[in-house]
């Protein structure tokens, strides 16, 4: 890795850590990522039935909405994510976006996802 890739690696670590400190320090993002981690915790197990696991989430998971624009994208883009997985019936390019996904949510809501 050069030089430059490894400073621009870094930095983005260090920001996504700054965003989710700042995040996790507002009240209104607490009670939410709290509120989608309760909903996550629902539903077959992901490791014996993705697909029904990802059926589970879609409805609730899509109800969530934040005024934190960070939150809001990561939870979307975990409920797309789901969508697609219970649209291609846990197609291995779905279960890698809804892992992707998952890690998204995870650095806004540390350990949401599980």
């Amino acid at each position: 890795m050069t030089g430059l890739a490894a400073i621009g690696v870094f930095g983005l670590a260090i920001g996504a850590c700054g965003r989710s400190r700042t995040a996790a320090a507002n009240p209104s993002v607490q009670a939410t990522c709290q509120h989608v981690s309760a909903i996550l915790s629902d539903g077959p197990d992901p490791g014996a039935d993705p697909v029904g696991n990802a059926e589970a989430q879609i409805l609730p998971l899509g109800t969530v909405h934040s005024s934190d624009r960070g939150l809001g994208k990561a939870i979307s883009g975990l409920d797309a994510a789901y969508r697609a997985v219970y649209a291609t019936d846990g197609s291995t390019g779905a279960v890698a976006e809804e892992t992707r996904a998952g890690s998204a949510l995870d650095a806004v809501c540390p350990g949401a996802t599980g």
